[in-house]
């Protein structure tokens, strides 16, 4: 090799060719030919020992054709109508079907729980409960249920050994499904339950009928609001003549005070004349005696002196005498007629009446406050009864509306159980499931796929093995790695074990030092390089 071709070598661009990658099959051909040769008589060994297994599937259709009304309180109960089947219900449908109980009831009809497993065969006793969990977890891994989309199907498939057994799974999960849809979307005992509520509302409401009759006889017929009202109108008519005359008793009584504050003031007599002069009949009898007494001092005097006693006292009844003449005369005599004050015998008379007045007002409103009293408590009677007749009546209402809803609902219940017993549901089997005849696996196809994968494996491994190999094959790949110019390649021949001829040469760097292997390697000559050191 001259140096002008080692100098293009040193220059080349460092790119991947169809010979670099031929040449990672020459130096891990043993490897991949092993691993090539392993995985693909594995695969021909599986297709040919393992048992055929055979898939059964079968098609469920979600539809919206049947509408039960909704249990509810009410006369008219809603009717929820919709067009399409939503996702949601359609994913419930696909959780239904997987549920524990349909598979345990699938696994108990199919006898999947007599499987015998490893420890059993090893004579390891097992319960019956653990048996039915183990065949129940084999069946949920074993069996494919899923939803197809922008579809109202479920798909249901399951694999085994036996044909028939496969088909059987398949029919029993149907049955199960649709018997779990039924006790799930209409429970049953509805019918029972509203007829037992419909008898139990019709006795409750003859009892009420009965008590509202009896109550209405003990009334006299009479309805307890009217005569309420009535007893109120009346309570209120002597509630007014109670004010009333309450009010006339107090004005009496105002006037009663004033007559007599009158009466007090006024003179039970009047005078009706008066006369003013002297008493003759006593100045007569006084001018007598004075003219009796002078002649008595005359007398007296012609017998004794004017000292003498006798004589003296009669100076002195003649001097009184005089006086009270004097005084008589002095003061005349006045003469007054009276009569009966007619003003003091109207206050009297009207006093007398208002008195009079006044009791009768007393004793009427002792009366009408007796009669007030009594019409009240006719009146809450009478309202206590007017609330026991309308409770009577609420009760009767409430008796015949749920007797009536209860009714209705053992009939709609009643159409429900038929249409459950004619089958006639919103899931429906659309492809029953057959036995199958063809296995699922087949042998070609496990031999092709074998192939495939014995081919990407031993590949990979190959490529693995050079990537991970350090050393340098090419002098690309140490102008690539130093970045230095490879001035020479020694070829070397060698004799390789088995006895394949190598052939290579030694690579000497630009820098003057020899460095660890670099061979150029040919897939037709099986060039080897052989590492130099350099002084």
């Amino acid at each position: 090799m001259n140096l002008s071709s080692l100098s293009g070598i040193g220059n080349q661009s460092l790119s991947v060719t169809v010979r670099d990658i031929v040449a990672v099959f020459f130096r891990h051909k043993r490897i991949m030919a092993l691993c090539f040769a392993g995985i693909f008589l594995g695969a021909l060994l599986s297709a040919l020992i393992l048992p055929a297994s055979y898939r059964a599937e079968t098609k469920v259709l979600v539809k919206k054709e049947r509408v039960d009304p909704v249990v509810s309180p009410e006369q008219t109960a809603p009717m929820m109508l919709k067009d399409s089947v939503s996702e949601e219900e359609l994913n419930s449908e696909v959780e239904l079907m997987g549920s524990e109980d349909v598979l345990r009831k699938v696994v108990l009809e199919c006898g999947l729980d007599q499987h015998k497993s490893l420890l059993t065969r090893l004579g390891i006793p097992q319960s019956q409960a653990t048996r039915t969990a183990k065949a129940i977890r084999r069946l949920k891994s074993d069996l494919s249920v899923e939803a197809i989309k922008k579809s109202n199907l479920i798909s249901v498939s399951y694999e085994s050994q036996d044909p028939q057994l496969a088909a059987k799974v398949l029919d029993t999960l149907n049955a199960a499904y649709i018997q779990k849809h039924l006790e799930v979307h209409h429970p049953s005992g509805q019918a029972q339950f509203f007829e037992q509520e419909t008898e139990r509302y019709r006795k409750a409401l003859a009892d009420t009928e009965t008590a509202l009759k009896d109550f209405d006889t003990t009334l006299g017929g009479v309805a307890p609001q009217a005569s309420r009202d009535l007893a109120l109108q009346k309570l209120a008519d002597f509630n007014s003549d109670l004010h009333t005359t309450q009010a006339q008793i107090k004005e009496t009584e105002t006037r009663i005070a004033n007559l007599q504050k009158q009466q007090g003031s006024t003179d039970a007599r009047l005078t009706t004349q008066m006369r003013k002069g002297d008493d003759p009949q006593v100045l007569q009898q006084l001018k007598g005696t004075l003219v009796t007494l002078e002649l008595k001092r005359t007398e007296l005097l012609t017998k004794f002196q004017p000292t003498y006693p006798l004589v003296v006292e009669v100076d002195k009844q003649i001097v009184d005498t005089k006086a009270t003449l004097a005084k008589e005369e002095a003061t005349p005599l006045h003469e007054e007629t009276t009569d009966q004050n007619p003003t003091y015998g109207w206050i009297n008379s009207e006093l007398a009446k208002a008195k009079a007045d006044l009791s009768g007002l007393q004793a009427r409103e002792i009366a009408t406050t007796a009669i007030v009293s009594q019409y009240e408590n006719n009146a809450k009677q009478l309202d206590e009864k007017g609330i026991t007749q309308q409770d009577l009546l609420r009760t009767q209402k409430a008796n015949e509306e749920n007797y009536l809803l209860y009714l209705k609902k053992g009939e709609e219940a009643r159409i429900a159980d038929a249409l459950d017993q004619s089958n006639i549901l919103n899931v429906a089997v659309m492809q029953a499931p057959s036995i199958p005849a063809l296995p699922s696996r087949s042998p070609l196809l496990l031999g092709i796929v074998g192939l495939v994968l014995a081919s990407v494996v031993s590949l990979g491994v190959g490529f693995g093995l050079d990537y991970m190999d350090q050393s340098f094959r090419t002098p690309s790949e140490v102008v690539g790695e130093l970045g230095i110019p490879v001035l020479a390649a020694v070829p070397h021949h060698a004799v390789a074990r088995g006895g394949v001829d190598l052939y290579g040469s030694d690579v000497i760097g630009g820098n003057g030092n020899g460095f660890g292997r670099a061979h150029e390697d040919s897939p037709m000559n099986e060039e080897e390089a052989r590492p130099v050191r350099l002084a």
